[in-house]
């Protein structure tokens, strides 16, 4: 019996941290594509169907907030995919922006990577 690894979707501008986070991944179990940003992270939706997304906020051009939306008012097919934003915008509106704009759940940077991986496995 073959057991698929999750499919994540790491959306994040800063090149050192999206590489390790991928390696960090990779090392978990996890089957990893990265975006350097919003407009990377949409070719890459329509060509494969991710299990999760994990999405900075802060970004060039178009931030993580709206990808979030427009993933939670697209199609179909979309929907439902679980979102973790992973930011350095802390403050309390923040969160209750990402978390109206559609996100499942919120983290800030600095973070420790086994939380993340304990929200990647709740959610």
């Amino acid at each position: 019996m073959t057991v698929t690894k999750p499919h994540l979707l790491l959306v994040d501008d800063d090149e050192r941290l999206r590489d390790l986070l991928f390696k960090f991944l990779v090392d978990k179990e996890f089957f990893v594509s990265t975006a350097r940003d919003v407009a990377h992270a949409r070719e890459l939706m329509n060509i494969f169907i991710f299990d999760l997304i994990i999405l900075d906020v802060m970004m060039p051009d178009e931030d993580g907030f709206s990808l979030a939306d427009s993933i939670r008012n697209g199609p179909t097919r979309m929907k439902d995919i679980p979102i973790l934003l992973l930011t350095a915008m802390g403050e309390t509106e923040d969160r209750i922006t990402g978390l109206g704009k559609g996100a499942d759940d919120y983290l800030c940077k600095p973070f420790d990577p086994r939380e993340l991986l304990l929200r990647l496995q709740a959610i």
